[in-house]
């Protein structure tokens, strides 16, 4: 069920509508990108200091429709919000109401299923090897569940991906997908699109069958710090493509 937004560490209003565009945002450019799939997966967004209420999409709305005034405003710690008329998805539910009460940093948390990411992790070895500079960005910071065991409805599995996801920005979930915990939307998106990118190219490099030049763990990592510098990337590049959200139709602002 929705919450009122009286709640003393709530952000304020200003600031509650700018991160309900970003996330609208979010889900209509993770359509155009062609990550949605027909009218699962889902994003939130913390709105509180403690992480328990936060952003959700409603239950079974594209991603191409969703706009700012449609996301649900939750809390994790309300035993009723299951039974409310406007109830979420049960799996999304489980899952980011979990990770929101157990990880208050994990401010923003996207989950797809974008074909790259998801072919990753179908291999018996997931592992994201460090190949290039994208793949070498998120050296060091993936976790990896690969205990798959279907929708994600069991308050356990919710624990237990937290844990996984805990102290890293990426957990690929093994027979799954992705997903991404950001300290801002453009920040997560940031590395959704990046992450995207380099399953891409691990992917392909695979599909040859010839030898992989993989970097040096110390190369890794040198490359991984050096896209810290970056990471101002993500605003300017989340800007724009908002921008070509406007010029199309500017509902998701709504």
């Amino acid at each position: 069920m929705n919450i009122t937004p009286s709640i003393p560490d709530l952000m304020e209003a200003k600031a509650l509508m700018a991160l309900r565009q970003d996330l609208a945002a979010a889900f209509r450019i993770c359509h155009r990108f062609g990550w949605s799939e027909s009218v699962g997966n889902h994003f939130s967004a913390a709105v509180s200091a403690s992480g328990k209420q936060f952003l959700l999409n409603p239950r079974w709305q594209h991603f191409a429709t969703i706009k700012a005034s449609d996301l649900l405003l939750l809390d994790a710690d309300d035993p009723d919000v299951m039974t409310g008329a406007n109830a979420p998805d049960p799996s999304a539910w489980t899952v980011h109401g979990t990770l929101h009460r157990m990880l208050p940093e994990a401010r923003v948390i996207l989950h797809c299923h974008s074909p790259h990411a998801v072919a990753l992790s179908c291999l018996k070895d997931p592992t994201l090897l460090p190949l290039d500079n994208n793949t070498a960005r998120f050296f060091g910071r993936i976790g990896y569940d690969l205990e798959f065991g279907g929708i994600a409805d069991a308050q356990e599995e919710g624990e237990r991906l937290a844990r996984m996801i805990k102290g890293k920005s990426v957990l690929v979930m093994g027979n799954h997908g992705v997903t991404i915990a950001g300290e801002t939307v453009a920040d997560a998106f940031e590395d959704l699109y990046f992450f995207e990118k380099a399953a891409q190219t691990m992917v392909l490099a695979l599909s040859t069958g010839k030898p992989l030049a993989i970097l040096s763990d110390e190369i890794a990592q040198a490359t991984s710090d050096g896209w810290i510098p970056y990471r101002g990337m993500a605003e300017r590049h989340f800007d724009y493509l908002k921008s070509c959200l406007d010029r199309e139709d500017m509902s998701w602002r709504d």
